[in-house]
C-alpha cells in the first residue's frame, strides 16, 4: 500500500521548497487499534504541515481512535496506546528528509515527460529523433 502524503495537493514544486525552507515540515502519526487479543499499531499518511500548524491538533483524530479502540489487547494494546497518545502529543514524527525526497518526486511526475528530447533516452527514442531530423 503506498503512503500518500496529504496537504500537498495542488502545490507547484517551487512552492513546496519554498514553504520547506519557512519551516514547514512533513509529519506522520501513529495510531493503535486492538482486536480481543491481537493490536495493530500503523503509522497514517504523511502530512505536511507548514511553518505555523499545530502538528498536536492535526493529530488529534489518530489520538481519539487510538484512545477508544486501543486498550483491548493484552499485554501490547496499552503499551501501544500509551506510545501512540505520547508520540501524537509531541507532534507526530517528523520525516521532512524522506517526506521532501518523495513529494519531490511526486511533484516531477504529476509534471510529466520533459517535452524535450533527451539524448541520452531509449535506444528507439534517439533513433526516431535522429531520423526525422534528416
Amino acid at each position: 500500500m503506498a503512503t500518500k502524503i496529504r496537504g500537498i495537493e495542488g502545490m507547484k514544486y517551487g512552492e513546496l521548497d519554498f514553504e520547506i525552507q519557512r519551516g514547514a515540515k512533513f509529519v506522520l502519526f501513529q495510531y493503535c487499534i486492538s482486536v480481543v487479543v491481537l493490536t495493530f499499531r500503523r503509522p497514517s499518511d504523511i502530512y505536511f504541515l507548514r511553518e505555523g500548524e499545530n502538528a498536536a491538533v492535526k493529530g488529534l483524530p489518530f489520538t481519539l481512535l487510538s484512545l477508544v479502540a486501543g486498550w483491548g489487547g493484552i499485554p501490547w494494546g496499552p503499551i501501544y496506546t500509551i506510545q501512540s497518545v505520547y508520540n501524537n502529543s509531541r507532534g507526530g514524527k517528523d520525516v521532512t528528509q524522506a517526506g521532501g525526497q518523495f513529494a519531490a518526486g511526486a511533484s516531477c511526475a504529476r509534471a510529466g515527460p520533459s517535452p524535450i528530447p533527451s539524448e541520452s533516452g531509449p535506444p528507439e527514442f534517439r533513433e526516431t529523433v535522429t531520423s526525422s531530423k534528416l
